[in-house]
């Protein structure tokens, strides 16, 4: 077993919703939901520190651009949607989901995720820059920490 699967299986008995962790061997994590950790992440890190893998408890197609705008090279993740998994393979991501779905639904469970909606079409710059701007964002935590 590989250091990223002992990871996984760690992450999955938290309570985080993403660890990402460097190679350096640092690991920023958080418990909040949605897109909010990764962004938390963009402003706290600048994007060279090198690459990263991620563990995600759910990965649409928003994350996976911010994914690419952190340098990810590997995610792992519970649940990703379609969507992601083209646009990951497109910039050379390797991913890997425990279950694939047609999209990531919002939280009422009556259509797709806002974010997921709002992210297509978009490269990792644009969408960075509407995502940090939208009301529809959770606050900054200090569940948020390396």
């Amino acid at each position: 077993m590989n250091t990223a699967d002992t990871h996984f299986e760690s992450f999955l008995k938290s309570g985080d919703t993403i660890r990402i962790i460097g190679t350096d061997g640092k690991i920023f994590r958080s418990q909040r939901s949605g897109i909010s950790p990764l962004l938390s992440y963009l402003e706290q890190n600048d994007a060279h520190m090198g690459e990263v893998v991620i563990l995600d408890k759910v990965t649409g197609n928003a994350a996976a651009l911010l994914m690419k705008k952190a340098l990810c090279h590997e995610v792992f993740s519970t649940i990703g949607s379609k969507l992601a998994v083209e646009t990951l393979k497109n910039f050379g991501i390797t991913s890997h989901f425990t279950k694939t779905v047609p999209y990531i639904i919002n939280r009422e469970g009556n259509g797709m995720c806002p974010f997921e909606k709002m992210s297509m079409g978009k490269s990792p710059d644009e969408f960075y820059g509407l995502a940090k701007c939208s009301p529809l964002l959770t606050p900054m935590s200090s569940n948020d920490r390396p």
